[in-house]
């Protein structure tokens, strides 16, 4: 045990003791009924490892490498003495999540049948109206595992060559060639498994042409180009290893559609003004970031008396019913493997199945809330076979995001997000995407899947029973000395650590707590338990977030993780945590017990 001095004034100080991390009783209490003459032999860890951490098929010979790892922290080398078992327990050989063992999903199925890693705007450093187009961001996307990639291209300057920019604002271009060899190069650095480009196209038959022969050249034989025009099932992600494929509506000139976008413009500016500021304000409230928006009703219902049909031709892509059609690039039209586009007739010939054709539809965050309080099951029945791509609002230009949830509980597999900001709903999206060894293609459940025996799907909307309970007990945390300036929470002494442990899933499941607030101490033992009911345990996260009590100013941010809770291992596990843009600590870190009861 040391001490650490804080500076009040010039002349006086004070000072604290700094302790070293010791196990908690419950630690404690574990390791004597393990352990003989305070040694836990290699038959014993094998046993704790089954009965207490449900690693129903653990060896002694995984016992004894275990013991062999950390051996250095005591001096008889036949078992672990609580010390070592202590260490062990608190270190990254016992990680929360069944993804360190990497790909374990069934990798055969459709597309279709998988939540895929989604950006939008990948190509934008910052805000969605005056920041830099850049391939750095999309760089930084794919090496997180991000398995599907937007593209904005458009006419440069000189209308003979092509940049990809968000049109009709501030943001500087960037030449797409730069982007696709960028994608070429790091495509695959985090994962096997395919990565979509998605083409937002305001090109003409002649740059679309020259789209075409870039897109070819850069990418080769990697590049998936399909038989058919239209297929009646998507390939597999297993099928699909190493490959690009290019997703976008089949080309054609969009003059009339951009007509009528521009004549919506100068509304759709004052709302984006309004919406804008009243974000800010709200966004104020929150030192280390908005909460995620509830789905309990109250955000849904505002859309009951909104007509959805009339909202389906405010797109980020242009309508399939465009009656001014031009010569079409038939070059280009073959490279694209997922075709998108809306058909004529609304939301109901939106969600229509087609058997002999499956095909993308893009809505955005606020269509398909709206979608969702009438049209629910249509929209899991189409996705069962299709694809859906939900991307964020207009007014979101500070590239904020929404509640993931309202998507993946309807079965929609690219959920669109802007992964160049921070906040609490992208570290939902990072939580989800951690499952399946971070490949970034997670199989959706079951029941958005099936069909029951009268065609019957799953009802997001139906209230569910109580499948299993969560208990969750939080010990301790660790390393923010390590990783903080000493004075980085508070001016005048060690700082006051609580932790929000909570769930984000359908409305019934979610919620937040939090434990009591340790003062002035570098080491917080909190030994709380919490309870968390679960009616759809198959799309809940386990949030987890540290702050920093502040009597006189808001609270510091002292870490974060989502967890997927179907990948979640029982038993007593070390979490690490993340900073507010998803970074991992070096040392910041938490020990919690899992248990489903």
């Amino acid at each position: 045990m040391s001490k650490q001095t804080y500076s009040v004034c010039f002349c006086w100080r004070r000072r604290f003791k700094l302790a070293l991390a010791e196990a908690p009783s419950e630690i404690k209490t574990l390791f004597d009924q393990y352990s003989e003459n305070e040694v836990m032999t290699p038959s014993l860890l094998q046993r704790f490892l089954v009965q207490v951490q449900r690693q129903e098929k653990a060896t002694e010979e995984e016992a004894q490498a275990i013991i062999d790892r950390f051996r250095h922290f005591h001096r008889r080398g036949v078992g672990l003495n609580l010390e070592s078992f202590f260490k062990f327990l608190f270190s990254d050989d016992n990680p929360p999540l069944l993804s360190s063992h990497g790909v374990h999903h069934d990798m055969t199925l459709p597309l279709s049948h998988y939540f895929i890693y989604t950006g939008h705007n990948s190509y934008l450093t910052g805000n969605q109206l005056s920041s830099d187009c850049s391939d750095v961001p999309i760089i930084n996307a794919l090496k997180r595992g991000v398995r599907v990639i937007e593209l904005d291209i458009w006419p440069n300057a000189s209308k003979d060559n092509i940049d990809v920019l968000h049109g009709r604002t501030l943001t500087t271009p960037v030449e797409l060639i730069r982007c696709l060899r960028s994608i070429k190069e790091h495509a695959f650095e985090a994962s096997d498994y395919p990565v979509v480009i998605t083409l937002e196209d305001h090109l003409t038959p002649e740059l679309q042409a020259k789209v075409a022969e870039m897109v070819s050249h850069t990418f080769g034989d990697i590049l998936f180009t399909p038989n058919s025009e239209s297929v009646k099932e998507f390939p597999s992600p297993e099928s699909l290893k190493k490959r690009i494929i290019i997703s976008t509506k089949p080309p054609k000139e969009y003059l009339e559609a951009k007509e009528k976008e521009k004549g919506d413009e100068s509304q759709q500016g004052k709302e984006k003004g309004d919406d804008s500021q009243h974000e800010k304000a709200s966004g104020e409230d929150e030192a280390w970031g908005k909460e995620v928006p509830s789905l309990r009703g109250d955000t849904i219902a505002d859309y009951k008396d909104n007509n959805v049909d009339e909202d389906l031709n405010d797109d980020e892509e242009f309508d399939e019913s465009d009656k001014l059609q031009h010569n079409e690039a038939p070059e280009y039209r073959r490279l694209i493997a997922i075709h998108a586009g809306k058909p004529k007739g609304g939301l109901t010939e939106c969600l229509k199945v087609d058997p002999d054709k499956v095909r993308r539809l893009s809505l955005s965050e606020q269509q398909l809330e709206k979608a969702a309080t009438s049209h629910g099951k249509e929209i899991v029945r189409f996705t069962q076979r299709n694809i859906l791509r939900v991307y964020p609002k207009g007014t979101r230009i500070d590239s904020s995001n929404y509640n993931p949830l309202i998507g993946w509980m309807h079965g929609a597999q690219m959920v669109a997000f802007n992964m160049q900001g921070y906040g609490r709903s992208l570290w939902l999206m990072h939580g989800m995407f951690r499952a399946n060894g971070g490949c970034g293609y997670v199989k959706k459940p079951d029941f958005l899947l099936k069909t029951g025996p009268n065609n019957e799907v799953f009802d997001p909307k139906a209230k569910l029973p109580v499948k299993t309970t969560l208990k969750v007990t939080v010990y301790m945390g660790e390393g923010w000395y390590y990783d903080f300036k000493h004075t980085h929470f508070d001016q005048y002494s060690p700082p006051d650590f609580y932790t929000r442990v909570g769930i984000a899933g359908v409305p019934s499941d979610t919620v937040m707590k939090r434990t009591k607030a340790i003062e002035d101490n570098w080491l917080p033992t909190w030994n709380e338990v919490f309870e968390f009911p679960l009616t759809v345990p198959e799309l809940a996260l386990l949030r987890i977030e540290v702050h920093e009590y502040d009597m006189s100013e808001k609270d510091d941010f002292g870490g974060q993780t989502c967890l997927p809770i179907a990948e979640l291992r029982s038993g007593i596990r070390a979490i690490p945590l993340y900073s507010q843009k998803g970074e991992k600590y070096t040392s910041v870190k938490l020990l919690m017990r899992f248990e489903f009861v």
